[in-house]
């Protein structure tokens, strides 16, 4: 009877050789240079002190070549310094966190559709449905507007929801950081939906009687992946105004843009979005190195506009009866997809260790080459990232995401977290769930934030954090009441 061979994946733990594999192909370049320079240092004590001497003074120095190399190499050395890109710091950033008189349990959700929507019971039905399985808890808010019944989103209460945000969010940083309105050299706010004359960004000079050489901007229908937008704006006006702060306001403003009329496909936002904003302050001032929170280290943004259906999947328009909504299409985690693989393809180089390339470029040559039915291989973005914040757009988003880029639970904990507990706030979701990471006291000098972030148009965008130095559980913010009871269970359907 021939002897039968070992169950080598019993015997050998596969997770070890993948390990020794990335440590491997991570650090040949010092793995190939130690050797060389032990034998040189060998080479060198084997010689006689006699002999190195000799060596020294067979050696030929003329002053103009020592000049001319010196002047070369400071040279370089200016061209270098000058042309480095600014450092861009995240000193600090803050939340709002809407008053509990603005909360919406399910059960008054419920009845103020079975009463807005009474002539359409399907309608309501629907709504239940998607509310069911949305991921949200009891706990979310919408503005003071949208409990009347009817809602009523005049453009003043609309103008009172934005002063409630905006202004909570701000005062909230000043008193955080110390920054005092007249420090803000340049200012950007983005809300997609709402966008009055005057702006947005003119309301937050008035109120705070910022400067009037402030460089301002409002940015609009840039759906929710707006915010990493703004700060990739902020990162290029610090790169050309030197010893400046730049603050960027994230939010949107539900109470126009309430749908009461009947497409399902119009429906689905009321279910998901809630109210929320944040303020970030931006420098690129050394003296903010100490303090800072982050390093922007990499913004990558992906736009899928010249496809058709990319460009309508999230597209505001008149129903039949001629209500305003915005219409999400039922192919848009597909093209949410497409933008995604698109934006990796490019943060992928930015970010991944030598061994995820590596497999990534041979797997890709085999697929060219071999058999073009091998399987791709799909980095693992884990080793490049400790921390995932994926913008809270709805249960499927952050379940696609997950699946696609291979994390864990607990990877995913931010995002779901925040869905759960705020609901889906815009482009501010991120800043929130970046909170909650902080107030579990997880974030860590050099650990490393990848934020996601999606919107219409259609677009991917999303940016690299270097945490700057260990940060201290926070004691104020959305999550300081509520942080130690979660994470919770989210169950896959909450019966109504």
């Amino acid at each position: 009877m021939p002897p039968v061979l070992p169950d080598f994946s019993n015997s050998v733990k596969l997770k070890y050789v993948k390990l020794g594999y990335q440590y491997l192909v991570n650090h040949i370049l010092t793995l190939t240079l130690i050797p060389i320079i032990i034998a040189i240092s060998v080479e060198v004590l084997r010689l006689g002190p006699d002999e190195i001497l000799s060596l020294w003074n067979s050696l030929h120095f003329d002053l103009l070549q020592i000049l001319c190399s010196s002047f070369l190499i400071i040279f370089i050395a200016t061209v270098y310094f000058m042309s480095k890109p600014r450092t861009i710091y995240l000193v600090d950033y803050a939340c709002f966190k809407p008053p509990v008189t603005c909360r919406v349990p399910f059960a008054t959700f419920m009845e103020h559709s079975r009463l807005i929507l009474k002539n359409n019971p399907k309608s309501v039905e629907f709504q239940m449905r998607i509310l069911e399985r949305s991921g949200l808890g009891e706990e979310t808010c919408l503005p003071p507007a949208i409990h009347y019944i009817p809602p009523k989103p005049t453009m003043e209460a609309a103008r009172g929801e934005a002063e409630l945000v905006i202004f909570s969010a701000m005062e909230s940083l000043f008193a955080k950081t110390g920054l005092k309105p007249k420090d803000i050299d340049i200012l950007i706010v983005n809300c997609s939906l709402f966008s009055p004359t005057p702006s947005l960004s003119a309301m937050v000079i008035n109120k705070f009687k910022l400067r009037s050489n402030i460089k301002s901007f409002n940015l609009s229908g840039m759906g929710c992946s707006a915010g990493l937008i703004s700060i990739d704006m902020a990162r290029d006006l610090l790169q050309v105004h030197p010893n400046s702060n730049a603050v960027v306001v994230s939010t949107e403003i539900i109470t126009p843009n309430y749908y009461q009329g009947n497409e399902r496909a119009m429906l689905l936002p009321n279910c998901l979005f809630r109210m929320g904003g944040a303020a970030i302050l931006l420098s690129n001032r050394r003296s903010e190195r100490r303090r800072a929170k982050y390093r922007l280290v990499h913004v990558v943004r992906t736009h899928k506009g010249a496809d058709d259906k990319a460009y309508r999947c999230v597209f505001e328009e008149e129903d039949k009866e001629g209500k305003v909504g915005i219409s999400l299409q039922k192919d848009l985690m597909a093209i949410a997809g497409e933008a995604l693989k698109s934006n990796i393809t490019t943060m992928g180089p930015l970010v991944l260790p030598a061994s995820e390339q590596l497999l990534f470029l041979l797997t890709l040559i085999g697929r060219k080459i071999f058999n073009p039915k091998w399987k791709p291989y799909i980095p693992d973005f884990k080793q490049a990232f400790e921390h995932f914040c994926i913008h809270a757009g709805g249960r499927a988003v952050i379940d696609e995401l997950q699946k696609n880029l291979q994390l864990s639970t607990e990877h995913v904990e931010a995002s779901r977290m925040t869905l759960h507990r705020f609901g889906n706030t815009s482009s501010s979701s991120l800043w929130y769930e970046l909170n909650y990471i902080e107030s579990k006291g997880r974030m860590k000098r050099g650990d490393r934030v990848w934020q996601i972030a999606f919107g219409s148009g259609f677009k991917c965008n999303s940016a690299v954090w270097k945490c700057n130095r260990n940060i201290k559980t926070p004691v104020d913010g959305p999550w300081s009441d509520c942080i130690d009871r979660y994470p919770v269970h989210i169950p896959e359907i909450v019966k109504l």
